[in-house]
């Protein structure tokens, strides 16, 4: 069987794009993220009760079209490192150039912004891909009137159940306006937190049998990278119940009042998930602490075995060691039998300790 040679140097970390952004005027549209490359591709959704159709238009101006449409319309953009592309597409849709600079900056804290015209969110879209790893995904969704504008780095997303629904004639989405998918798309996200939570508790219940059952050097680098993963989530999904409380209290039109009731409970979801994230945060932290606890216990045994052998063989050592002086006048050494009272000696020593040490449970 042939393995795999891996490399025991340390990776060499990512440079950050931040400096791209220094001395540049706010509004600057400058994509940070290591997405370089991708090519801006759209999907467009246009329904209403009755009817769905479903495209990829070429070029901003069939998009644009949209805003002025009797039907409501999710515009799904994939890809956001081709600046131009997402220029073109705010200037189309008159997006402020701040909106369009967080747009395309993936280092953007989850946020809301309020306009006369529509309203900007910012969000993290958190999933497990294949190999059950966390993938953490910019997202950009701008409510407008009649549409809602979505800007994604990836094809893959959270939104595969919300498009089956709109495909369903009966569904709440084609029912409802543009502000109900803008809260539906919000719902898929923070419904989609649980599952990344579930996968965060099934490896602290691991970790902990593996802290009590077999620490090792390798324990203490998952716990790690545990802890890391706990507190980037943390800091990814805290400021959503922040979003969404302010989407239930806003008084912008965009949102209408049977929209909000949803929204509440959206927010008791948020308020879930950041109670659970608190807790995992407190069992990682505690995680390391049962680690080095376990491996001092298992360290004390050794040393506890080790020092009851050394205390039962100092005092024979002793008495090997007064009987390998060189001296001519010990009598005892011509005895015939003085060889076996020694050992005789030492044996009933030997025993007597054992004893004594099972007394004290020592042993």
């Amino acid at each position: 069987m042939n393995h795999k040679k891996t490399n025991s140097r340390a990776q060499p970390r990512r440079k950050s794009k931040r400096h791209l952004k220094i001395g540049k005027a706010p509004g600057t549209i400058t994509y940070l993220g290591h997405r370089e490359g991708a090519v801006s591709t759209i999907r467009v959704l246009e329904y209403n009760s009755d009817n769905l159709d479903v495209r990829s238009p070429d070029d901003v101006g069939e998009i644009v079209l949209q805003k002025d449409a009797a039907t409501n319309s999710w515009i799904n953009v994939v890809g956001i490192s081709d600046e131009k592309f997402i220029e073109n597409l705010g200037k189309a849709f008159r997006l402020n150039p701040l909106v369009l600079e967080d747009i395309v900056n993936t280092r953007q804290r989850p946020k809301i912004d309020e306009y006369e015209d529509y309203i900007f969110a910012v969000f993290k879209m958190l999933y497990l891909d294949d190999q059950n790893k966390l993938v953490g995904e910019h997202i950009a969704i701008v409510l407008l009137e009649k549409s809602v504008l979505v800007f994604q780095e990836l094809e893959e997303d959270v939104f595969e159940g919300l498009r089956d629904r709109i495909k369903t004639k009966t569904g709440r989405v084609r029912n409802n306006g543009a502000d109900y998918l803008f809260f539906a798309l919000i719902d898929a996200i923070i419904d989609n937190y649980f599952v990344v939570l579930e996968s965060l508790s099934e490896r602290i219940e691991i970790l902990e049998a593996e802290v009590y059952d077999r620490p090792s050097p390798e324990t203490a680098h998952r716990i790690q990278n545990l802890k890391k993963d706990v507190l980037r989530i943390r800091r990814w999904i805290f400021p959503v119940r922040e979003i969404v409380s302010r989407l239930i209290d806003t008084e912008n039109m965009l949102v209408k009042h049977d929209t909000k009731l949803f929204l509440r409970d959206a927010l008791d979801h948020s308020i879930e998930i950041n109670e659970s994230l608190q807790i995992y945060r407190e069992m990682s932290m505690s995680l390391m602490e049962m680690y080095m606890s376990n491996v001092s216990n298992k360290m004390n045994e050794v040393m506890k075995v080790l020092t009851i052998m050394a205390s039962i063989f100092i005092p024979l050592t002793f008495l090997a060691g007064i009987y390998g002086m060189n001296f001519d006048n010990m009598p005892e050494l011509h005895w015939d039998y003085s060889y076996y009272v020694l050992l005789g000696i030492m044996g009933v020593l030997f025993v007597v300790m054992l004893l004594v040490f099972k007394k004290k449970r020592w042993l």
